[in-house]
C-alpha cells in the first residue's frame, strides 16, 4: 500500500495498492469486498484517463509487478503473460523465436492489462483481428476475490473461452485480469508499405476499394487525412518473393505510388500526442463511408484503417465547447450513416464534464445485466465505462 500519487480523470484514489502476484491480487479484492470498497486496476496508467471518471476510487490496483512472461511455448505459437507486463516486452521476448503476438502498441508503454481493458489495437487487426482474437485464455480474479480462469492454452479448448472475449474492452469493470495466454504468429520474413497521396477524400476511398478487391491479401490498409492532403498506406508481409509480386500489383493499382521497407510517420499511432491538450475520438464505420467519414472530420483531420473501418480524430481541446461538441455531432451522424459509432476515448477533465463521451449504445441494458452479474456490488471501476457502468 502506498500513498496515492496520481488520479483518475481527476479523481484520487485513497490510496494505491501494489500487488506482486494472483493470490496478492485476490488478498486485496476480498479485504476490498468485506469494507464496501471500490477498485480500479491500473498496469502502466497510459491508458488510466479513459472514459469516465470513476464515481468512486478507494483503491487504485497498481498490476505493473505482474510483469513476466510465465511461458512461451513457441511450437505451439502461445504465450502466457502477466497482465502489468509491457507490451513491447512480450514482443521482444517472442521474436528471439521468430514470433510475434500480431497487435501494434498504439500507446507507447502499455501493458498487456491495459490494452486488454481498453482492446486497443492498429493496423495489424485487418490481418490478425483485435485482442478479441488473438486472447484465448484469461485467469482473473473476480469482486469477491475469487480466483477464476477462463479459457485454456490451446486454441481449440473453447471452455470458457468467450468469457475473456467479455472482458476485453470492459475497462475494468468486470474483473481484475491478472493474466492472459496469447496466440502467437511467425515474423514475416519480408515487409513492404506501399504509399500514394490521393487527390481527395474521394479518390483515397476508391483507392482502398481497388486495394481491397485485389489479391494482395494486405497485413494493414491505412488512410491519413490531414489537412495537407491524404495518404493511403498498405503493408505487404511473407516471403521475399509473395511480397515482391503483391508490390508490384499495388503500384500497378496505385500509379505513381512509392514503396519503403520502413513504416511511414505515424502508422499505428494516434493522430494526437497528448490528450491533456486535445481529445481523441475513435470512429467505426462500413467500409463504404470512408469519404463521408474524411468529410466530416473537416480540418481535424482523421488518421486509422480504411480496411477494417476503425479511425481516430483528433480535436484540439482549446476550441469553444459548442464547437467540440458539433464535430463530435457531425461525426455521430456521419457514423450513424454507415453503422457505426464516435466515442470520446480521452479529453481534459473540463471537457468530458460537457460530453457525452459514448453516445449511443444499443446493447446498454444487456451490458449493464453483464456487470451485475459479475460485480452486483458495482466496486470495480465504477461509472467509467458506457451508461455509468
Amino acid at each position: 500500500m502506498s500513498r496515492p500519487t496520481r488520479s483518475i480523470s481527476g479523481v484520487r484514489p485513497g490510496r494505491i495498492e501494489h500487488p506482486t502476484s494472483t493470490a496478492e491480487v485476490a488478498e486485496v479484492m476480498r479485504a476490498a469486498a468485506a469494507a464496501g470498497e471500490t477498485v480500479v486496476p491500473t498496469g502502466a496508467g497510459t491508458k488510466l484517463g479513459w472514459g469516465n471518471p470513476p464515481t468512486s476510487a478507494d483503491i487504485l490496483l497498481d498490476l505493473s509487478a505482474l510483469d513476466q512472461v510465465s511461458e512461451h511455448a513457441s511450437g505451439d505459437l502461445i504465450a502466457t503473460v502477466g497482465a502489468g507486463t509491457p507490451l513491447a516486452r512480450l514482443k521482444d521476448h517472442v521474436a528471439a523465436a521468430g514470433q510475434r503476438l500480431a497487435l501494434d502498441e498504439t500507446v507507447a508503454g502499455a501493458t498487456v492489462g491495459g490494452t486488454l481493458a481498453t482492446n486497443t489495437s492498429g493496423p495489424l487487426r485487418m490481418l490478425a483481428g483485435t485482442m478479441r482474437d488473438l486472447l484465448i485464455g484469461v485467469t482473473m480474479v473476480r469482486a469477491d476475490g475469487v480466483v477464476a480462469k477462463a479459457g485454456g492454452k490451446v486454441v481449440k479448448n473453447v471452455a470458457g473461452y468467450d468469457v475473456g472475449k467479455l472482458l476485453v474492452g470492459s475497462m475494468g469493470t468486470l474483473a481484475v485480469v491478472t493474466e492472459a495466454t496469447f496466440r502467437l504468429h511467425p515474423v514475416p520474413q519480408t515487409s513492404r508499405w506501399v504509399s500514394l497521396d490521393a487527390r481527395d477524400a474521394a479518390h483515397a476511398a476508391e483507392l482502398t476499394q481497388a486495394v481491397l478487391h485485389s489479391q494482395t491479401v494486405p497485413s494493414g490498409l491505412e488512410v491519413d487525412a490531414t489537412a495537407g492532403g491524404v495518404r493511403v498506406d498498405v503493408l505487404v508481409e511473407g516471403r521475399p518473393e509473395g511480397v515482391a509480386g503483391r508490390t508490384a500489383v499495388l503500384t500497378d493499382l496505385l500509379p505513381g505510388s512509392e514503396v519503403s521497407e520502413h513504416a511511414p510517420d505515424g502508422w499505428g499511432r494516434y493522430p494526437w500526442d497528448d490528450t491533456e491538450t486535445h481529445l481523441g475520438i475513435k470512429v467505426t464505420f462500413r467500409l463504404s463511408g470512408l469519404a463521408d467519414l474524411i468529410e466530416a472530420a473537416g480540418e481535424h483531420g482523421l488518421r486509422g484503417s480504411a480496411g477494417v473501418g476503425v479511425a481516430y480524430v483528433s480535436v484540439p481541446a482549446e476550441q469553444e465547447i459548442t464547437e467540440i461538441q458539433t464535430t463530435l455531432a457531425r461525426l455521430r451522424e456521419a457514423t450513424a450513416r454507415h453503422g457505426g459509432s464516435a466515442v470520446v476515448l480521452d479529453a481534459p477533465g473540463a471537457v468530458k464534464q460537457q460530453l457525452d463521451l459514448w453516445g449511443p449504445v444499443p446493447a446498454l441494458d444487456l451490458m449493464r445485466r453483464v456487470k451485475d452479474e459479475f460485480d452486483p456490488d458495482h466496486r470495480l471501476s465504477p461509472g467509467r465505462f458506457v451508461g455509468g457502468i
